[in-house]
């Protein structure tokens, strides 16, 4: 039996159909807009809508993928195999490489992480290929900062976002006004919840990494945080390491990406278990337990 209703397809089709608006406003008022993507299954589901808006072309912007290092295998792979599926330019810079130039210091200790050094690779790629708009997949429901968002994000000159000084966005009228070195960021699925990216998923069938399924995976057992058992993670007395049946709600650097314990193998069981869910989607993020406000202090210097 088919999870959604005729009344959620009418609900998912005026989000697809916004979301579409949006990303045809980015491509007509900016000179060198990009996608940023991440492997991850909002940054999928804003490229697949990307295809819709311009089928049949191609998509007239590339993607811009910055890699931690510490990314999943499985992540990779699946970036791969879509792009050359599809035929799409997908730009790759690595926090790697931003460490090696000095740009960027990396973290030490047990809860080191990359995470935050994305920002200046972010920043320096923005830089390089002159984009002036970068569409990303953050959603309003995700984190009380990520709600304070426009659709239409302005970035200062050094990249950084004042969320006290906004441009109005009455009936849905954005400016993308600018200065000289100064972009924005765009949000085309600010609107959707967790559920609406699922139910899409579900309806359009759309492809994701079999991260987001059930599998079982060696688990470190973090102050109640569930971490993928990598290199990349040094380990403390206190841990414990277990071989569980895991998923991912959502997925970015090992070293800060936690899993949930999970029987759900198909789509079906997945919108399920959101359904049911009590905690948030980023609540299995250890970067974001680090102070009250670490996802709005990344976003003000630059990050997604």
């Amino acid at each position: 039996m088919s999870p959604l209703t005729s009344r959620n397809i009418n609900h998912l089709r005026e989000l697809e159909s916004e979301s579409i608006y949006i990303i045809r406003e980015v491509a007509a008022q900016f000179e060198k807009p990009t996608l940023l993507f991440s492997g991850g299954k909002d940054s999928i589901v804003m490229f697949h809508i990307a295809r819709k808006a311009f089928w049949p072309a191609k998509v007239p912007f590339p993607l811009l993928h910055v890699d931690t290092g510490h990314n999943f295998p499985e992540t990779l792979d699946f970036r791969n195999e879509l792009m050359k599926n599809t035929g799409t330019t997908c730009i790759v810079r690595l926090v790697q490489d931003s460490i090696d130039k000095g740009r960027a210091v990396e973290e030490t200790g047990f809860n080191a992480s990359r995470n935050k050094l994305q920002t200046v690779t972010l920043l320096d790629a923005l830089e390089e290929f002159k984009f002036d708009a970068a569409m990303g997949g953050g959603r309003r429901d995700e984190e009380k900062a990520r709600a304070k968002e426009r659709f239409f994000s302005h970035r200062d000159e050094f990249g950084q976002w004042d969320p006290k000084n906004q441009r109005p966005e009455l009936w849905n009228i954005f400016n993308g006004r600018k200065h000289m070195g100064e972009h924005f960021r765009v949000f085309p699925l600010s609107n959707w919840t967790e559920m609406d990216i699922w139910q899409y998923i579900y309806l359009e069938n759309i492809d994701i990494p079999d991260l987001y399924f059930t599998h079982e995976r060696e688990m470190i057992n973090r102050d109640g945080v569930l971490l993928a058992n990598c290199p990349y993670i040094p380990l403390k007395d206190s841990d414990r390491i277990e071989k569980i049946q895991i998923r991912f709600r959502t997925i970015g650097d090992m070293t800060c990406t936690g899993g949930v314990e999970s029987p759900a193998s198909s789509l079906e069981e997945i919108i399920q278990e959101v359904a049911a869910t009590r905690t948030t989607e980023r609540g299995t993020r250890f970067d974001d337990k680090r102070s009250e406000s670490a996802m709005e202090d990344r976003k003000k210097e630059g990050y997604f």
